[in-house]
């Protein structure tokens, strides 16, 4: 019964995968906590994770490890982890944070914008986007041992 249950999640997973595989990315541009700003034609041609979180939220708390951890796993396929900053109590700063927790990811912030050209709702959402600006997978799950997040970004790397 397990084996025909693992099987089951594994399809679903794949159709899950594939469910956004005709959705473009929607291009942005984010102002950083520097002033500076970051837009998605600098990531043209990487496999990107975008990851929409909030200094607040425990759960891009617990997801955020796992992220930076599958980033440097396939760092030589060139993956990249951008942060989105939304939902933001007055005087947060997300890039302070992120330093803080050692990752050395990018956060936009004032993010709001761009979560609503993605639809997101909350916090964490994350997406997977490959090489050719196609969304992959997109998810609210914080659950760090969710095997999509390793399938999807075999997915995003290829060429």
């Amino acid at each position: 019964m397990r084996i025909y249950v693992r099987f089951l999640l594994f399809f679903i997973s794949l159709f899950t995968l594939s469910a956004h595989a005709a959705e473009i990315a929607p291009p942005w541009k984010l102002k950083t906590q520097a002033g500076e700003y970051i837009n998605s034609t600098e990531y043209k041609g990487q496999p990107i994770i975008l990851h929409f979180w909030a200094t607040w939220c425990p759960y891009c708390r617990r997801l955020q490890p796992k992220l930076v951890e599958l980033q440097k796993k396939y760092q030589a396929q060139g993956v990249k982890i951008v942060g989105v900053s939304i939902l933001e109590d007055e005087g947060a700063k997300p890039q302070d944070e992120i330093d803080d927790r050692g990752y050395k990811f990018t956060t936009g912030i004032e993010g709001e914008a761009v979560a609503k050209l993605y639809g997101v709702k909350g916090t964490p959402t994350t997406f997977f986007i490959n090489r050719q600006g196609v969304i992959i997978f997109k998810t609210s799950s914080s659950d760090i041992k969710d095997p999509r997040f390793e399938l999807a970004i075999k997915e995003i790397i290829k060429k």
